[in-house]
């Protein structure tokens, strides 16, 4: 069964305990993928240099935040890591002349967790985890979901989660009672997330691989790259000639911008 790859924009950690659209989408994923037999996710939140695969067989949480509910620092989300397909991912990101590393022991970070968590609750679906680095390109990731499409034909969903905007800065501006700094913020953000949406839905692979020097207002939807990184990896996984669609479309704060893709 081939199944498509998908990019999340996975929240803030207390996605899990507050009512939100974004929210509803991610405890939906399983009727876009079913139950899949296994799960390879590119998280923002695993930087690493070069590329890294973890082996661990049970993975234990990392609590990667400050300043949420106390009681997300207690849950717990149990579900096993699969050595084995960690181990075929190396190969065949190796076959596809990418070095790679592998992480014997590595926890699942809050975007892979919580996003997780609410898709499969059951914790029943094995999870392989691969890391950004941050100081490569947007085609160095797209290259790495590329070689792990054939997954998609074995029922193992790929998916990238990050953002499709992440200015941290204004949210957490926002949420102390701060007035945004910039008045046209919400402005640039949907020019931004329209410009993705339009080269993704035309399959502007050469587009949308140069995203920092073609897409309006960079530097004010991702001061830094790796919230976006795992947009190419998905995109990637979704083969040559996947279809792109926007699954989700949701605005937190008038900008932060929560879209998800499904390709192929």
């Amino acid at each position: 069964m081939t199944i498509p790859s998908i990019f999340i924009s996975h929240g803030a950690p207390d996605i899990v305990l507050s009512d939100s659209p974004a929210r509803d989408f991610l405890s939906g994923l399983s009727e876009i993928s079913g139950l899949p037999k296994a799960v390879v996710i590119c998280s923002a939140h695993f930087e690493t240099n070069g590329t890294a695969v973890v082996t661990d067989p049970n993975p234990e949480m990392i609590y990667d935040f400050g300043g949420f509910a106390p009681e997300l620092s207690e849950m717990v989300y149990p579900a096993p890591g699969q050595p084995a397909l960690a181990v075929r991912v190396v190969q065949m990101l190796e076959v596809a002349g990418i070095d790679v590393q592998t992480v014997e022991d590595r926890g699942f970070d809050h975007g892979v967790w919580t996003p997780l968590l609410l898709a499969f609750p059951n914790a029943d679906v094995p999870i392989v985890q691969v890391s950004v680095d941050p100081d490569r390109d947007a085609q160095y990731h797209y290259a790495l979901g590329a070689a792990l499409a054939p997954l998609r034909d074995e029922n193992i969903l790929i998916v990238g989660s990050g953002h499709i905007t992440h200015n941290l800065r204004e949210v957490f501006s926002v949420m102390r009672g701060r007035p945004i700094s910039d008045a046209r913020l919400a402005e640039k953000v949907h020019a931004f997330t329209g410009w993705l949406s339009e080269k993704l839905s035309a399959g502007d692979t050469k587009a949308i691989l140069d995203w920092k020097n073609q897409a309006p207002f960079v530097p004010e939807n991702h001061p830094t790259d790796e919230h976006l990184l795992p947009l190419f990896f998905a995109y990637g996984a979704g083969g040559e000639s996947a279809k792109s669609r926007r699954a989700h479309h949701s605005i937190e704060y008038g900008f932060f911008t929560n879209d998800s893709w499904v390709f192929g």
